[in-house]
């Protein structure tokens, strides 16, 4: 039996965010419409965006959890060009992941914690089942 520890961090996020997408979790309506972050030009041309952040929230949730929003918040951040000194690190936005909590929160995946977020027996299952139909497709 697979696990996420065990499958490429890429294809596991395009899997289930294929499955987060067709088990109809919520998108917010402004998802469409803002960047990701301050140190982004671009709104996001994917338009499956928002199920590939969940699922790869999810799947940090799965491997640090306990893990809050401020830690997300830098992870997905990056570097802003500045035309005369250096580039400088911004945090990504925190209401995408806010609201991507709180989207696997209602599905049932994680849940909160004294410390930050956990992922529940069912978040659990559905990233096993994922990591599974990756390793048997190989």
């Amino acid at each position: 039996m697979a696990n996420v520890y065990e499958v490429d961090a890429g294809e596991f996020i395009k899997r289930s965010a294929e499955k987060l997408k067709s088990a109809q979790l919520k998108k917010p309506a402004y998802i469409d419409f803002v960047k990701s972050g301050a140190g982004r030009e671009r709104v996001p041309s994917d338009p499956d965006f928002w199920y590939a952040r969940c699922a790869s929230i999810l799947r940090q949730v799965y491997l640090n959890g306990p893990i809050g929003i401020s830690t997300l918040r830098t992870r997905y951040g990056n570097r802003k060009r500045h035309t005369v000194t250096r580039h400088h690190h911004y945090r990504a936005g925190g209401s995408l992941v806010k609201d991507a909590f709180d989207a696997l929160e209602t599905a049932g995946y994680v849940k909160k914690s004294g410390k930050g977020r956990i992922i529940t027996p069912a978040g659990k299952s559905f990233a096993d089942k994922v990591s599974n139909e990756i390793v048997k497709g190989a």
